[in-house]
């Protein structure tokens, strides 16, 4: 039988992202030089959370979040699980459609519908 962490009330199981050691223009960081990560990856989501329309959210986002609140989850040996109130999230990762992509919005493909 496996276990599994599943978050109860307005709240989402993250997996954080692994703190960069490394900036943006090639200069490693000592290790005592802490840059906090605040982005992850949603690993599971609360029925309550899932059932609220009000946040778009899906297993597997990239999100960015507000670590304050972050309550570690000592369920693995590198304990990067975080279970996080769902006002602490502030954004969520997307990406826009390709404007070459073969699938318009609802309004274009009615359009195509009426030409035709």
């Amino acid at each position: 039988m496996s276990e599994f962490v599943e978050p109860l009330g307005m709240r989402v199981l993250i997996r954080k992202d692994e703190a960069r050691q490394t900036t943006k223009g090639g200069i490693v960081l000592p290790d005592d030089a802490e840059i906090p990560t605040i982005t992850g990856r949603v690993v599971e989501i609360s029925a309550q959370v899932d059932n609220d329309d009000d946040f778009p959210i899906s297993k597997y986002d990239k999100i960015l979040l507000h670590p304050k609140n972050a309550i570690p989850v000592d369920f693995e040996p590198d304990n990067l699980l975080y279970v996080v109130p769902i006002e602490d999230i502030v954004a969520v990762f997307r990406r826009a459609p390709s404007p070459d992509s073969s699938i318009g919005s609802a309004s274009e493909l009615d359009e195509r519908d009426e030409e035709e």
